[in-house]
């Protein structure tokens, strides 16, 4: 494809001139599947490539590969280049707003998106059928970039239609509601893949798995684990940026996404406010600090 030619050439102009240490892109694997590529070498570029199979939100590895390492100069701070899908971009927004690294730090390949196909990522894409965020999408070009591949194409959204999947929960009583949750959470077996698939889950101790934490025990009991998934959803408030890897990489199929964009849903009403859409911070941060009235 065009794009991966163009991604390929960007990325070895960046590494070639030293301009960063590692390109974060997509490659193929010995199975078929399209999964993530770090790149270090001008040479090994052409491993790089680009199709409906790139699922992966591949800045959740950006704070890994900026991390200096032992005996590393924090006066020569490393720079990375990275591959985004609008969906992704909006993510290192967030990051930027909540100071995780410098703004030039990081490279970023946007790509224009024609969306995803649905089995992306295990090797079961199904040819002409989007995920389901991609057909509700209106964003085909990336928030913020550094270099852009392609042309975002047309598509007819509306802002009822990202979050029309929301009515039935909606519809429900409280209880109702609270039934539907917990028999969801039942399922859970806290295997963490979808905090380790999230950009914005990045604590160095996450407070749900410490042996010592006041709020929830180790345990996989109901209680457990609707702590963790309410918990978890909460600290994405304002943050999520809707890219549903969470619920992808679930192995219980478990519709996480649904509760991020509930409260996603609930914020922009209330705030006018998109996570990641500009490098500022969450309205949910700024009252918690003070910085509002």
């Amino acid at each position: 494809m065009p794009y991966t030619t163009q991604i390929q050439d960007k990325a070895r102009e960046l590494l070639a001139g030293d301009q960063v240490s590692c390109v974060i892109g997509y490659e193929v694997g010995s199975r078929g599947r399209t999964r993530p590529a770090f790149i270090y070498d001008p040479d090994d570029v052409e491993r790089l490539v680009w199709n409906q199979n790139c699922t992966h939100n591949l800045t959740t590895y950006l704070q890994d590969k900026l991390r200096p390492d032992r005996g590393q100069s924090e006066e020569e701070p490393r720079r990375v280049a990275v591959v985004v899908k609008p969906c992704d971009s909006r993510a290192i927004n967030v990051m930027l707003a909540e100071n995780h690294f410098a703004r030039e730090q990081v490279h970023v390949i946007g790509v224009a998106c024609d969306g995803i196909l649905e089995g992306a990522g295990f090797g079961k894409a199904t040819e002409g059928v989007l995920q389901a965020r991609c057909e509700r999408c209106s964003e085909r070009t990336p928030v913020v970039y550094d270099t852009l591949i392609g042309e975002a194409p047309e598509v007819e959204t509306s802002d009822e239609a990202a979050f029309a999947d929301l009515a039935d929960l909606e519809a429900m009583t409280p209880s109702e509601r609270a039934e539907f949750w917990l028999s969801q959470f039942d399922r859970c077996i806290r295997c963490y893949a979808c905090r380790q698939v999230c950009p914005m889950c990045s604590c160095p101790t996450c407070l749900f798995e410490r042996d010592d934490s006041l709020w929830v025990g180790m345990r996989i009991e109901l209680n457990e684990k609707r702590t963790f998934h309410l918990g978890r959803a909460y600290h994405l408030a304002g943050r999520c940026v809707g890219c549903d890897e969470c619920e992808r990489v679930c192995p219980m199929d478990i519709p996480i996404s649904l509760l991020n964009r509930k409260l996603a849903k609930e914020i922009e009403v209330q705030f006018a406010y998109r996570a990641g859409e500009e490098p500022v911070p969450s309205p949910i941060i700024t009252i918690l600090s003070g910085e509002e009235g």
